[in-house]
């Protein structure tokens, strides 16, 4: 997957809300995410920090067009992605945002080279190698390039995962907790590589609850309770 013709995206939440309706008790609707506008400029690193069920992998999921917000608007460029058919919407997140899950998200019975490249395979684009291999190789696994992953530690796993979003080069990176499995040399590590992929005009947000992580962002949040406050 190439950056969308080679350009850059500005994300813009404008009075975004997540809101849950309960059938029993005495509350019937609670926000896990209360109404907030963000905007992600391309070069830089947004960090979101917060403890665990604070909103802020909801706040993700609606950035990356994967749920829909109960009000307000999310903006790629011009475009209002949810207004959007379910066809297009996927056509666009496919082309333009770069997720790195939370959760385990390679093919145990690929190689780390094959999950890398399963994206650009599926999207039918032209298999960028260099790329990977060169992300593989900043992020310590272009060793393990031909080992399965279900052969991998937790760490290499999720390395493999955080060079398959970088090789595809998009305009958006979108990161939930990337550090969990990692030791703190690692961590540091993959830190350098958003901020390198920062300097060629992505626009990155890295969900994380390490304090270092606020040393390569340009901006810092906190959600707490679904509120949203930045950090000075």
């Amino acid at each position: 997957m190439q950056r969308h013709e080679g350009k850059s995206f500005e994300v813009k939440a404008e009075q975004i809300s997540k809101r849950y309706f309960r059938k029993t008790g005495a509350a019937n609707c609670f926000f896990a995410v209360k109404p907030l506008s963000l905007t992600l400029e391309p070069g830089t690193v947004t960090v979101l920090c917060g403890r665990s069920g604070s909103g802020k992998t909801t706040l993700l999921h609606i950035l990356a067009g994967l749920l829909r917000p109960t009000e307000g608007k999310v903006r790629l460029g011009e475009t209002d992605i949810y207004s959007l058919p379910d066809k297009e919407l996927s056509a666009l997140r496919s082309r333009s945002v770069g997720i790195v899950p939370q959760s385990r998200s390679v093919l145990d019975i690929l190689t780390v080279s094959e999950n890398i490249l399963l994206p650009q395979t599926l999207y039918k684009t032209k298999a960028d190698r260099q790329s990977a291999e060169q992300w593989m190789d900043t992020l310590n696994i272009l060793h393990l390039r031909d080992v399965r992953a279900g052969e991998l530690s937790g760490g290499e796993v999720r390395r493999t995962a955080i060079a398959r979003t970088l090789s595809m080069n998009p305009p958006i990176i979108l990161a939930d907790e990337p550090t969990g499995d990692l030791d703190d040399e690692n961590t540091e590590l993959v830190f350098r590589c958003f901020r390198q992929a920062a300097e060629t005009h992505a626009a990155v947000l890295i969900v994380s609850h390490e304090a270092d992580a606020l040393k390569f962002a340009d901006r810092a949040f906190r959600m707490d309770g679904g509120v949203m406050t930045e950090l000075t």
